[in-house]
C-alpha cells in the first residue's frame, strides 16, 4: 500500500482511531484505517518470528488450512480489532474529529449518544459489528470469532453487554456507518487474504484456549501499533518501510528453538550443569530424563523424590526434551516464595548459559523474574540494565541473556521466554482478572515447573487445579516435584491436567447402569513406592516408575522433647559441647524471637544464636538467606563455625541447601517435618563432631504428657489441628524408638498422615475425630471462597462472558490476596531511619545513611535503595479490625505525594524508626533490629 491510504471512501478514512497523547504529530490523530493496517502487519511479524510454535500449531490445528490459516486469522483478526471505533459511541470522545466525520456524512444525535455511549465500548460494539457482518455472511456462531475482537482490551463481553449494544443501535450509527463498517472489513478481508477463507473457517469453532491465544496476541499486537516511539502518527511511509522502521526499533528476540539434546542421559547431564569430577546424574535424574523422551507429549510428569536429589537438574533436563517435543519455546519455573524464586533465578542462569539453539547465531534468550521485588534481585537488576547482546556464542550455541525492555513492562509477565517466579502468578492463570489472555498466551508456549507441590493449602489447591486443567488444554507439558506428596493429591494432580488434556469424561447413560465405573487414578492413590515419578498415559490415567533412590538414605533418631526453653538450651549446651551447629524450626515468627532471646540468656557468648524468618527488611532478608548458604551450604564453605545455633521459621524449610549437625523442630504437618529433616546432615561430612555423628531430631512445640499430645497455640494458628494429630499419630513409633529411614520411610508416612484410615493410638480418636469434623468443615468454607473467583475449566463455547462473576481483578496485589487463603491482608512498608536531618536510609544496609528527600522524588539510585527497604508488616497489624487504621496513621506521618510519580515509590507507605528502631503506629510497639527483625506489641 502507497502512503497515500488505501482505496477507501472518504467517510471511511476520516473515521479517527488514535489521539496524539505526546504532541508531536503534525497532524495531532492518526485514522482508523492506519492502526487497523499496523496492528495487522505486527501480527504477522509476531506469528512469523516471535510466536511459539507450540501456540502457532495449537490455532493451526483448528483450522483447515493449517499453518497458513492461523497466520492468516491472526492477521486478519488484529486487522479488524478497532472496528468498533467506526461508531458514534467512539467518535464522540473527540468532537473536533466527530465533527469532521460528521462533515463527510457520519452523522448522529449528540444528546443520545453522550447518554449511552458507556454502554458500547469500543471492543464490545466491535464484536457486534463484527458478528453481525459474519452472519450475514452465513455464518451460524460467528462469536468464538468476534469475541477476539471484542476482548481485546482485557475483558470479553458478556451476554448482556452485548444485549444492550443491540438494544441500542444508534450507538453504532445509522446506514451511513454501516456502510463504513463494512467497507472497512471487506478491505481488511481483502488485504490480510482471508476473503476466501471466511467460508472454511465459518464451519471451523474455535476452542477456548485457541480463542484466548488468540486474544492474547491481538492485545500484543494493538499495543505494538499503538506505540508512538514505534508507530509515530505520520502518514508519509509504505506500509512495508513503516513496519520495518518499528519492527526494528521494537527488536523482539527471536523464540527458542530447542536443539537435539546430546546422546545419552549422561551427556545432557555433563553438558548443561557444573558436576563434580567423576560424578554421574542420579537414579532419579536418569528416569525423569528417559521418560520426558518416552512419555506422551504433551503429557504431566510427576517426580517424586528425597531433598538433595537434584530435582531441579532432573526438570530441567526435563524441561528441554519436552520442549524439543513440543515446539515449546521457553519455560516457568514456579516456586513458593520470593526467597526461593530467587535462589532458583540464579541456577537458571546457569543452566541458560548453557542452553544451545537448533540454530547457531539467530539470537539471544530473554528472562523474567516474576515477583514483586523482582528488581532487587541483585542478578536480575544487573540484567536489566544490560543491553540484550546481538548473537549467541558460535562454539556450542550457548546463549547470552538479557531482560527485553518491552516484555518487562507491566502486565507483560509471562510474555518472556523463561521465568521464574513465584507459584502466585501461575495460580493466577486460574483467576478472573483483567488481560488474563496475555497470561494464557505467555504460558501456552512454555513448559511449566511447579516445585515444592506440597507447599499449597487446600485454598491454594483449587486454583492450581484448575490453572492444571488450562495447560492440558493448551497442550502445554507440566512437571511437578515433590520430596512428599500425599498420593491422594498426585491422583488429583493428573485428573486435573487430564481434563483440560482430554476434556470432562463423558456423562453416564442409561447404557451404562449397572456396569462397574473404572477410576483411571485410583492405582495413583495407593502407590507408595518411592521415589517415584509418574507420567501421564495416553488416555486417562497414568503411569508410575520408581528407580532406586542414590545411596544417600539416613538414618534419623526422632525424639520428644518438652516445649520448654530451660529443657532445650540444656539439651543444646550438652549437645554442642564438642562443637557443631544446630538448627531450630519454629511455627511463628514471635517464637523464633522469643527463643532465640531466652537462648542468648541462657546459653551466654560461647554459643552464637542467629535468627532467620520472613519479617526482615527485603534487603536484610537477602543478607540472611545470603549468609545462611555460605555458612552452612555443602561441604567445602569456608565459613562454617565451629559452633552455632539457627532459630528460624519455615524460611529455612524450602529450597535452601542448607545442612545442619542437629535440628529441633515444632510439630508441623509431617511433610513439613519431613522438608526440615532434609536440613540434616544433608550432606556427607569428615568434621562433623563425634557427639552429633547420628542424625538427631528433637521434636518440641506440643505437650507430650496430653493424649493425644496438644500442639502450641501458635502452631494451632498456623496449622489446622487434625492435621498436628495425625502428623503426630505417624511419627508416634519412630518417638518411641524405630529410627526414621530415609528416604524409604517418607512415602509411607506422608501417605499415612493423609490418607482416610484412622492412626494412633484408640485413646487418642475422639479428639482426633473432632479435630478432622473441623477440618472438613473449613475445608468446604475454603473451596467456596475460592470458588468466587475461580476461572471457568475450559469449554466449547465462545470466552463471552469469561471472566464474569465477581469482578475482573485488576492488578497483582489484589490477585494475590485472592489465591493465597488468609482473612488479612498483606501490607508491605518501606522502612526509614528518623534523625534530627530527617529521613535516612537504614545506615547498616550498603548505601545506608543517604538523607531521604519527601518534597520531591528522589533520585533514580536512591529510589531503588529505599525500596530495597520494604519490610512486611505481621497479621496482627493487618487483620480487618486493625489495618485501616494502621494505613491512616502511616499515611498521616508523612506526605509523600511528591513520590508519587516514582516507578519505584508511588503508592508506598513509609514507616519511619528512630535511631533506636523503634515506632508506636496505632496501637502498636515496632522494634526493628536488623540481626532480630522486626518486633510488634501491642501498646500497653
Amino acid at each position: 500500500m502507497s502512503s497515500d491510504g488505501p482505496r477507501l471512501g472518504e467517510a471511511a478514512r476520516s473515521v479517527w482511531g488514535k489521539t496524539d497523547r505526546k504532541g508531536t504529530s503534525p497532524v495531532g490523530w492518526l485514522p482508523l484505517w492506519r492502526h487497523l493496517a499496523d496492528s495487522a502487519d505486527v501480527a504477522g511479524r509476531l506469528w512469523d518470528d516471535w510466536l511459539s510454535p507450540a501456540v502457532r500449531r495449537l490455532v493451526a490445528d483448528e483450522l483447515p488450512g493449517g499453518d497458513t490459516d492461523g497466520r492468516t486469522l491472526a492477521v486478519w483478526l488484529a486487522g479488524v480489532h478497532d472496528i468498533g471505533k467506526a461508531t458514534p459511541a467512539f467518535a464522540i470522545q473527540a468532537p473536533a474529529l466527530a465533527e469532521r466525520m460528521r462533515e463527510r456524512g457520519l452523522g448522529y444525535r449528540s444528546g443520545q449518544i453522550n447518554a449511552d455511549r458507556r454502554l458500547a465500548p469500543h471492543a464490545t460494539a466491535g464484536h457486534h459489528v463484527l458478528a453481525d457482518w459474519l452472519q450475514r455472511q452465513g455464518w451460524e456462531d460467528p462469536h468464538p470469532y468476534a469475541v477476539v475482537v471484542g476482548g481485546h482490551h482485557g475483558v470479553p463481553p458478556t451476554d448482556e453487554q452485548l444485549r444492550d449494544v443491540r438494544m441500542r443501535p444508534y450507538l453504532c450509527g445509522d446506514a451511513a456507518w454501516e456502510e463504513v463498517q463494512r467497507e472497512l472489513l471487506t478491505w481488511m478481508t481483502e488485504r490480510s487474504a482471508a476473503g476466501d477463507r471466511l467460508a472454511q473457517w465459518r464451519d471451523a469453532p474455535l476452542s477456548q484456549p485457541a480463542q484466548a491465544a488468540l486474544t492474547g496476541l491481538v492485545i500484543v499486537a494493538d499495543w505494538i501499533a499503538s506505540n508512538e516511539d514505534f508507530f509515530p502518527y505520520v502518514l508519509d511511509s509504505a506500509d512495508a518501510d513503516r513496519l520495518r522502521v518499528g519492527w526494528e526499533l521494537l527488536d523482539l528476540p527471536l523464540p527458542w528453538l530447542p536443539a537435539a539434546p546430546p546422546d545419552g542421559v549422561d551427556g545432557l547431564f555433563a553438558a548443561r550443569f557444573d558436576l563434580p569430577a567423576g560424578a554421574t546424574p542420579r537414579p532419579a535424574q536418569r528416569t525423569v530424563a528417559e521418560l520426558a523422551a518416552a512419555m506422551p507429549a504433551p503429557g504431566m510428569m510427576i517426580v517424586e523424590a528425597a531433598m538433595g536429589e537434584g530435582k531441579t537438574e532432573a526438570a530441567l533436563a526435563a524441561v528441554e526434551i519436552l520442549a524439543r517435543r513440543t515446539n515449546a519455546s521457553g519455560c516457568y519455573l514456579a516456586l513458593p516464595t520470593r526467597a526461593t524464586s530467587d535462589a532458583m533465578f540464579g541456577r537458571m542462569l546457569s543452566w541458560l548459559r548453557r542452553l544451545p539453539d537448533a540454530q547457531i547465531g539467530r539470537g539471544d534468550r530473554e528472562v523474567r523474574l516474576a515477583h514483586g521485588k523482582a528488581a532487587l534481585n541483585p542478578e536480575y537488576d544487573q540484567l536489566r540494565f544490560t543491553s540484550l547482546p546481538s548473537g549467541i556464542a558460535e562454539d556450542a550455541g550457548g546463549t547470552d541473556i538479557g531482560v527485553h525492555a518491552w516484555l518487562a513492562g507491566r502486565k507483560r509477565t509471562m510474555l518472556s521466554s523463561f521465568v521464574v517466579g513465584t507459584i502466585d502468578q501461575l495460580l493466577f492463570a486460574a483467576l478472573r482478572g483483567k488481560h488474563l489472555a496475555l497470561r494464557h498466551l505467555g504460558l501456552a508456549g512454555k513448559v511449566v515447573v511447579i516445585d515444592e507441590a506440597h507447599a499449597y493449602d487446600v485454598f491454594m489447591g483449587r486454583f492450581l487445579d484448575r490453572a492444571l486443567q488450562w495447560l492440558g488444554g493448551y497442550g502445554v507439558p507440566v512437571v511437578v516435584l515433590s520430596a512428599t506428596l500425599p498420593a491422594h493429591r498426585r491422583a488429583q494432580l493428573m485428573e486435573a491436567y487430564d481434563r483440560g488434556r482430554l476434556g470432562p469424561p463423558p456423562p453416564l447413560t442409561w447404557r451404562d447402569r449397572g456396569k462397574p465405573r473404572t477410576d483411571p487414578y485410583a492405582a495413583l492413590r495407593t502407590d507408595l513406592r518411592y521415589p517415584l515419578v509418574t507420567v501421564s498415559s495416553e488416555q486417562r490415567g497414568a503411569t508410575a516408575t520408581t528407580c532406586a533412590d542414590s545411596g544417600r538414605g539416613v538414618e534419623v533418631r526422632l525424639r520428644r522433647l518438652d516445649d520448654d526453653v530451660p529443657v532445650l538450651a540444656e539439651l543444646l549446651r550438652e549437645q554442642l559441647s564438642g562443637g557443631g551447629c544446630a538448627l531450630v524450626v519454629r511455627n511463628t515468627v514471635a517464637r523464633v524471637q522469643e527463643t532465640a532471646a531466652a537462648l542468648r540468656a541462657m546459653l551466654g557468648p560461647d554459643i552464637p544464636v542467629s535468627v532467620t524468618h520472613s519479617r526482615f527488611m527485603a534487603v536484610d532478608r537477602a543478607a540472611k538467606d545470603r549468609w545462611l548458604r555460605e555458612t552452612f551450604g555443602p561441604p567445602g564453605s569456608a565459613n562454617r563455625p565451629q559452633r552455632h545455633i539457627v532459630v528460624a521459621s519455615q524460611v529455612a524449610e524450602q529450597s535452601l541447601d542448607i545442612d545442619f549437625d542437629l535440628l529441633v523442630t515444632d510439630l508441623a504437618p509431617v511433610d513439613l517435618v519431613l522438608q526440615r529433616i532434609g536440613r540434616l546432615h544433608r550432606h556427607p561430612r569428615a568434621d562433623r563432631p563425634a557427639r552429633l555423628a547420628t542424625a538427631t531430631c528433637w521434636l518440641t512445640g506440643a505437650d507430650w504428657n496430653e493424649e493425644p499430645p496438644q500442639p502450641v497455640p501458635g502452631s494451632r494458628r498456623v496449622y489446622q489441628t487434625a492435621t498436628l494429630l495425625r502428623s503426630a499419630a505417624v511419627l508416634l513409633p519412630h518417638l518411641d524408638g524405630a529410627p526414621l529411614r530415609l528416604p524409604a520411610d517418607i512415602a509411607p508416612l506422608t501417605q499415612a498422615a493423609y490418607g482416610d484410615t484412622p492412626v494412633g493410638p484408640a485413646a487418642w480418636q475422639p479428639t482426633m475425630a473432632e479435630a478432622e469434623a473441623r477440618r472438613q468443615d473449613e475445608q468446604a468454607a475454603k473451596e467456596q471462597k475460592a470458588n468466587a473467583f475461580l476461572l471457568a475449566e475450559p469449554g466449547e463455547t465462545s470466552l463471552i462472558g469469561w471472566l464474569t462473576g465477581g469482578g475482573a481483578v485488576a492488578d497483582d496485589r489484589t490477585a494475590q490476596g485472592h489465591v493465597r487463603d488468609t482473612d488479612a491482608e498483606s501490607l508491605e512498608v518501606l522502612l526509614l531511619v528518623r534523625t534530627s536531618e530527617g529521613l535516612v536510609v537504614p545506615p547498616w544496609i550498603d548505601g545506608g545513611g543517604a538523607l531521604v528527600p519527601t518534597g520531591s522524588a528522589p533520585g533514580w539510585p536512591l529510589q531503588r535503595l529505599i525500596a530495597r527497604c520494604t519490610l512486611p508488616l505481621p497479621r496482627m497489624m493487618t487483620d480487618p479490625e486493625a489495618i485501616d487504621d494502621v494505613i491512616a496513621e502511616l499515611e498521616g506521618r508523612i506526605d509523600l505525594r511528591a513520590w508519587q510519580d516514582s516507578p519505584w515509590l508511588s503508592g508506598e507507605l513509609v514507616l519511619d524508626v528512630d535511631g533506636d528502631g523503634r515506632a508506636d503506629v496505632a496501637g502498636f510497639s515496632l522494634h526493628y533490629d536488623p540481626d532480630e527483625g522486626l518486633r510488634v506489641a501491642r501498646a500497653a
